[in-house]
């Protein structure tokens, strides 16, 4: 199946050749030192400031008691709306952090880690959304149900309060989340690198071997074992989103699976000893990682059809401005 990459103008009186979101590494300042000092921006105001913050969110949240469970990683103490919040406070420092180091250290648009162009495409973000979280929580969902039905149970105590009060925020934290790693691996990460090599294979492997490495010590990771940190976090989302992202030119598709996988996560099915427990309609009580990694096997050519055959993709859009398109060192 060939693809043809989605892609923005470079610019108006060059030719009119075409850029992609790896391009524009390339716009703006970006010499290496400046992706170093980016990370070190990144990490300071996510681990650093978030490091301080999350406390007070959890003192917020809980008092001295909700402060001790922070401390002690138990934020099952805080309850699963509050240990959800807790968990994913950390995000919207790490989403600044990216903000301000491509904004001042690069001075380019933060946009250019999604797209070469004017303007996202957010029916793009939604086919991607829809693509992924049809037949993903169709075959891992429903399947969980059909082959391991004594493991998956409906939420019988289920509070419906405290449900109506967790879904505006499992919908605005997880955004933050997804979109925040989204923008680090598969757009500053991508872009930083491809001014060491830009050959694709190459581009596709670091971002998922990081992502890879950074999710080793989730509970998922150390249930399942090498099946699911190859199938759920190298595989998927790992090198699939990313090759994705470089056929299309923009990171929007991976935006929208990556929301698409973790909503689900956070409001339909939780599996028994997540990183978050979240007060999910149903429960996975057993985590099986064959059948989820044999799951994806299924999962990834049904999302790529949906995405690329029953999806059209937008038109060009206007090219992207000046100020957005001169590189400087």
């Amino acid at each position: 199946m060939k693809f043809k990459a989605i892609k923005g103008h470079l610019g108006i009186g060059t030719e009119g050749k075409d850029a992609t979101y790896v391009e524009a590494a390339g716009w703006g300042k970006y010499r290496w030192w400046r992706y170093v000092l980016g990370l070190v921006v990144i990490f300071f105001v996510g681990l650093v400031v978030g490091g301080i913050a999350v406390p007070r969110v959890a003192f917020l949240l809980g008092g001295q008691e909700g402060l001790a469970a922070v401390s002690r990683l138990d934020y099952a103490a805080l309850g699963p709306v509050g240990g959800f919040v807790a968990v994913t406070a950390i995000f919207p420092f790490f989403l600044a952090g990216i903000l301000i180091a491509v904004t001042l250290v690069h001075q380019r648009h933060p946009r250019t880690l999604v797209t070469a162009r004017e303007k996202i495409s957010w029916r793009r973000v939604g086919h991607g959304f829809v693509a992924w979280f049809v037949p993903f929580w169709l075959i891992a969902g429903l399947g969980q149900y059909l082959f391991y039905p004594d493991t998956f149970s409906f939420n019988f105590n289920f509070d419906f309060a405290t449900f109506a009060l967790f879904v505006p925020l499992a919908l605005v934290f997880t955004a933050i989340q997804t979109t925040t790693e989204e923008l680090f691996f598969r757009g500053y990460i991508v872009q930083g690198v491809s001014l060491i090599w830009s050959n694709r294979v190459f581009l596709a492997l670091v971002p998922a071997v990081i992502f890879a490495l950074a999710h080793l010590f989730n509970p998922e990771a150390s249930a399942g074992g090498w099946l699911t940190v190859f199938f759920n976090y190298f595989l998927v989302p790992g090198l699939v989103w990313t090759a994705v992202s470089l056929i299309d030119g923009t990171t929007e598709l991976a935006i929208g699976a990556h929301f698409a996988n973790n909503i689900g996560g956070s409001l339909l099915m939780g599996v028994a000893g997540n990183a978050v427990n979240a007060p999910t309609l149903f429960t996975v009580s057993k985590f099986h990682a064959t059948y989820t990694a044999l799951s994806m096997l299924v999962v990834v050519p049904v999302f790529l059809a949906i995405a690329y055959k029953v999806f059209k993709r937008d038109e060009a859009s206007e090219p992207v401005s000046q100020s957005d398109r001169i590189g400087r060192r």
